[in-house]
């Protein structure tokens, strides 16, 4: 999944520790690459040493490891076959890594990812993640006269900035919308509705048969959730929405947009969400969409990958976008969210940055991404990688709602990697929101209010971004 995290004293799995590490200025210089190098040639822009050894820890949720361990790495192993490659894979990478980071013991790539994941902008002010600009403008190892950034999908490069400089790799280009079984759709004649009047009669239809008509996992999850109010809050007023919500500009959660989507929101939860949800994870609710007890539910497009073990015959993944939540929307229902996720970084005090940004290019070469591809069912920013791969169900529902969806893009949300305690509260007050508890007045409110804190507290560095 596509979120980073955000500060030194609220930091996912107690990233305090962090204040240990002397901070550098936010946005300030660029903290310099260690480790041993060798020399730089046109073959190895960074100058890898041919035999320093590599760390690298992946992230092990829904994506596996399979991708690392036999297409990057060995790719590595290859082109360096001195050099030894550590593979460490876990799904707590805060708890992993917060001690080696205070220690000054860090590895040379981490996939950043997961619900125990580090806070970005934490790492950037303590001067502890390179800055990738370099292997971005590096020659692409597919074609010496591009360079690396040529390749990528637009907008690649702009989701990882921190202080409007490129520390992250968003490796995944990832859709997201409404996730249901096409199979047992056709078979009761459904049809994912493009309105928001005919999602309410097709919810009503679902529950009619016995089934949840709606879910998202409210226990460790809820940002599943809250991506489906954001993503309604910019079809109905249009990306700006969302640009003023990272912008942390006055009055954005009140604001129209916002407070109809909640609002919508809100009523598909008290007519059809089972309260029994907020208490489930979100392979709890997976395995019983997969056992044909839910209609919909709103995750991204690893889903189908994370639960290729555990689908059933017989049941077949399709992605509809979010529907129209009125009349006068500025975007259309066909407009989806589609960007780059899933984060890799370099730490800066690695004991081979050089061999760390390698690695990221051989990732974004063909071979590496179309790799990538077949391990995972994921396409990554590399255009074209997967072109002529065979895809499932699921991802050539996506391509067809990419196709669809053609310029009407809904833009990615930069808070989340940018401040914790605004995204923290979210989650608390999107299950609030959807479990009853709070109205949507009150949600906007209460938002508006933490984002207004978060505005004025001093402490936390302020990101801007301009589109």
């Amino acid at each position: 999944m596509t979120l980073s995290r955000r500060r030194v004293l609220h930091g996912l799995g107690g990233l305090a520790v962090l204040t240990a590490v002397p901070a550098c200025a936010f946005g300030g210089e660029t903290a310099a690459p260690t480790g041993p190098t060798g020399e730089a040639t046109a073959g190895n822009p960074f100058g890898v040493q041919a035999t320093a050894p590599l760390e690298v820890v992946i992230f092990k949720g829904g994506l596996g490891d399979a991708y690392a361990t036999e297409v990057h790495e060995p790719m590595y192993a290859q082109k360096f076959p001195g050099a030894k490659v550590e593979h460490v894979a876990t799904q707590q990478i805060a708890q992993t890594l917060q001690p080696r980071f205070a220690g000054g013991d860090v590895p040379d790539v981490i996939a950043n990812s997961g619900t125990d994941l580090m806070d970005n902008a934490t790492l950037v002010d303590a001067g502890q993640l390179l800055d990738l600009t370099p292997l971005f403008d590096a020659p692409s190892l597919d074609d010496p006269a591009a360079k690396v950034r040529d390749r990528l999908v637009p907008g690649t490069v702009e989701s990882g900035l921190v202080s409007g400089k490129p520390y992250v790799l968003n490796y995944v280009y990832t859709a997201y919308g409404l996730w249901y079984d096409a199979k047992l759709f056709a078979a009761n004649g459904w049809q994912p509705a493009q309105t928001w009047a005919d999602f309410d009669a097709l919810c009503a239809e679902i529950k009619a048969k016995g089934l949840h008509p709606f879910a998202y996992p409210g226990k460790n999850a809820a940002y599943y959730q809250y991506w489906s109010i954001m993503v309604s809050a910019a079809k109905i007023g249009g990306n700006k929405v969302l640009v003023d919500i990272d912008n942390l500009v006055d009055g954005v959660w009140t604001s129209d947009p916002v407070k109809k989507s909640a609002a919508a929101w809100a009523e598909i939860g008290a007519k059809y969400l089972d309260k029994s949800y907020e208490g489930l994870t979100h392979t709890e609710v997976q395995t019983a969409q997969n056992q044909g007890r839910i209609g919909f539910f709103p995750c991204g497009s690893w889903l189908e990958n994370e639960q290729k073990d555990q689908t059933p015959s017989g049941f077949e993944y399709a992605m509809t976008p979010l529907p129209s939540v009125t009349a006068g929307d500025a975007m259309p229902f066909a407009a989806i969210r589609a960007a780059a996720g899933e984060g890799y970084i370099v730490p800066s005090k690695g004991k081979n940055t050089a061999g760390g940004l390698e690695y990221l290019r051989i990732m974004l070469s063909h071979d590496g991404a179309r790799g990538f591809t077949e391990k995972t069912g994921n396409v990554t920013v590399v255009k074209g990688a997967a072109d002529g791969l065979p895809l499932s169900p699921g991802n050539k529902s996506v391509a067809a709602a990419q196709s669809a969806a053609g310029d009407d893009i809904v833009t990615y949300n930069s808070f989340e990697g940018w401040y914790k305690e605004l995204e923290t509260e979210l989650r608390t007050k999107t299950n609030a929101l959807m479990f009853g508890r709070i109205s949507a007045d009150e949600f906007c409110a209460q938002m508006q209010a933490k984002a207004d804190a978060v505005k004025a507290d001093s402490s936390i560095p302020k990101q801007q971004r301009n589109s």
